[in-house]
């Protein structure tokens, strides 16, 4: 196993509640599946996106500091530019990782979140790593 696969293994073994930034309530959305899975593979997902109540039967919070518990993992679904800001919470929060989605890439974002000691990853899913790692596939009939 790779250093970076060890890592990546690491942070999603360690990493039990994830806050999911940009959670859609719109079911063929890649945010929507990804938060699907995770729940299914008995991670505490906590929707993220101020236009909805609830996403996938959670609270749904329009930011990070309104969570009211600690979150170990903040995945992101939102554009590149928008990155820094959700990483500057993230370090606010205390969580652990900051997690970019595929096609995410903020290097300031991935240097903050280094500087304040969080894991940073970028440009990949959680919900692939997590399968390729830890090679838990859909629960069968969902």
């Amino acid at each position: 196993m790779t250093a970076e696969s060890a890592e990546l293994r690491r942070i999603l073994t360690e990493c039990h509640t994830i806050a999911v930034v940009g959670l859609s309530a719109d079911a063929s959305r890649p945010s929507h599946g990804v938060a699907r899975y995770l729940k299914q593979q008995g991670y505490r997902i906590v929707p993220v996106n101020p236009r909805y109540e609830a996403v996938l039967g959670e609270r749904c919070y329009a930011r990070l500091a309104d969570i009211p518990h600690p979150v170990d993992m903040v995945d992101v679904f939102r554009r590149t530019e928008d990155v820094l800001p959700i990483a500057q919470q993230a370090v606010a929060i205390g969580a652990k990782c900051l997690w970019q989605q595929l096609g995410i890439m903020n290097l300031d974002a991935d240097r903050l979140a280094r500087e304040a000691g969080l894991d940073s990853i970028m440009d990949r899913c959680v919900e692939i790593e997590h399968m390729r790692l830890l090679g838990s596939p859909r629960r069968p009939g969902t």
